[in-house]
């Protein structure tokens, strides 16, 4: 049995506790920024795209994500690219080896970082097959912030998820054929849609002439 005189302290732990439920279970709250995948111009860098032939339900029971798009951007002369950007309150399902549904049967490894320059620095993380036939991009951006190890993020930002309405989390990724030769990856067909996607997906809400 509780002492009566802690009884105040113990009702109003319990209620800070609850607070997270009410938030997320039963009111669902949700901040929108009003940007949309969508949006994302169909023509990039000089590419232009089609859209590939996921069912309209695959992002959803994949990523949790209401908001995607799946296209392939072609150019003549260049190898075609496969953009991939989904949005989701569940930062899980995005961060956590995204590789595995959207180049299914692909051996990736060998993981690691690069910079996308331009008008943005953007951190992305790149993996390719042993066999050196595949190429794949991905990151990830939070608000006005580009997530580049998302399980530190999460854990920084664990006190405001768990008291405030969620905030989407946006997934770019691209996936391209590698040719013979050596070309760095900022220069290459990859970087250039991926960095012109982003670009244009954060052009939604900047101020016009900034972008």
């Amino acid at each position: 049995m509780i002492s009566s005189r802690y009884a105040l302290a113990v009702s109003l732990l319990l209620a800070l506790a609850l607070v997270p439920t009410v938030i997320h279970s039963y009111l669902g709250l949700r901040l929108e920024d009003g940007l949309a995948t969508a949006n994302i111009g169909h023509q990039l860098h000089g590419y232009a795209s089609v859209p590939t032939k996921r069912n309209s339900s695959w992002g959803e029971d994949v990523f949790a994500s209401e908001d995607w798009i799946e296209r392939s951007y072609k150019r003549t002369g260049a190898r075609d690219v496969r953009l991939f950007v989904a949005r989701s309150y569940d930062h899980k399902r995005l961060y956590h080896h995204p590789e595995l549904a959207l180049s299914y049967g692909k051996d990736l490894k060998n993981t690691d970082m690069a910079v996308l320059s331009g008008r943005m620095e953007i951190p992305v993380r790149f993996l390719w097959d042993e066999a050196g036939r595949e190429l794949v991009a991905y990151t990830l951006l939070y608000g006005d912030e580009f997530v580049e190890d998302p399980i530190s993020h999460q854990i920084s930002e664990s006190v405001y998820l768990l008291t405030s309405a969620r905030k989407p989390m946006t997934l770019f990724y691209a996936s391209t054929r590698i040719g013979p030769g050596k070309q760095k990856f900022d220069e290459s067909e990859l970087a250039s849609v991926l960095r012109a996607a982003i670009e244009s997906f954060v052009a939604q809400n900047a101020p016009r002439g900034e972008l």
